[in-house]
């Protein structure tokens, strides 16, 4: 007979059981043992399956090493758990591959992160155990919508021990801050770290001294400054000689209108005339005589 669930053979044997039928009969309908008939007539249910013990696998030896790396993960703060986690230690990665796999390369002095094919971070290799390393640029989308969360990131401290974060920077945002209020001030400072990824960093710094100076506090200033400073460097004139010998650049601002109005290219085209309309302007008119001679 076809093979059925073990609670339904014991219902079955408990029916034909309390039917008449002896035990030998219930084996050979069912074709089971006897110490199952006298199981199933002396329970409704089934004894449980044994359980097997564990089978040893291949990551035994390193149970506990995975279990350390998921626990220092949990116990990570909030803001950091969203890492990378190779060999026990955390490397931050750009907040747009949160959730998502990638891959790690690892060398002698430094380690390497990939998005598919493309290289999207790159840290200076930590050697002991339980350590973090946070970029500050890759958190700054995330910043510049929570500018509150800005002072006391742990990517932060990191950028001023490794000097990315300077002083001067310092200087600028606390005179932001006081002139735009803690969050507008915190967001422009965001913005001018934001331009790093596009202009060298001794550009941007001699852009945020110059524009400290001059009082003008906002992100457009200081990328100008920014570009002048490279401009100044690569094309350095008489005037500026002297300041860049001193080590000081010079504190004037100009206005990112007037320095596209400077900048644009040359216009060759010809000036307008107007002899076109005049020629309109002279048929209408003899026009207008030769239809009053009419009327006459």
């Amino acid at each position: 007979m076809p093979q059925m669930p073990k609670v339904e053979l014991y219902a079955a044997i408990r029916r034909d059981h309390r039917g008449g039928m002896t035990m030998r009969e219930i084996e050979r309908k069912y074709n089971v043992s006897w110490r199952t008939v006298r199981g199933a007539v002396d329970s409704v249910w089934p004894e449980p399956r044994k359980k097997l013990p564990p089978r040893p696998t291949a990551l035994d030896p390193y149970k506990a090493v995975i279990d350390g790396i998921l626990r220092a993960h949990l116990d990570a703060p909030r803001k950091q758990r969203h890492t990378v986690t190779f060999r026990t230690n955390r490397y931050s990665v750009p907040v747009r591959l949160i959730g998502k796999r990638v891959r790690v390369m690892l060398h002698a002095s430094h380690l390497v992160v990939y998005d598919k094919n493309v290289e999207v971070a790159l840290h200076e290799r930590l050697i002991a155990k339980g350590s973090c390393r946070l970029e500050l640029d890759h958190y700054l989308e995330a910043l510049i919508r929570k500018p509150g969360a800005f002072p006391g990131a742990t990517a932060l401290e990191q950028a001023r021990s490794a000097g990315k974060f300077t002083p001067v920077h310092d200087a600028w945002w606390a005179a932001a801050v006081k002139a735009h209020g803690d969050t507008e001030g915190t967001r422009a400072l965001i913005e001018v770290l934001l331009m790093a990824r596009h202009i060298p960093h001794e550009y941007l710094v001699a852009g945020l001294a110059t524009a400290l100076r001059a009082g003008t506090l906002t992100a457009d200033a200081v990328a100008l400054e920014a570009r002048k400073a490279a401009q100044t460097e690569d094309e350095p004139g008489p005037a500026t000689s002297s300041a860049l010998a001193t080590g000081q650049p010079p504190a004037t601002v100009t206005f990112l209108h007037e320095w596209k109005l400077n900048h644009l290219p040359p216009d060759t085209r010809p000036l307008p005339s107007v002899t076109p309309y005049d020629q309109l302007l002279r048929r209408r008119a003899s026009g207008g005589d030769h239809r009053e001679g009419e009327a006459q």
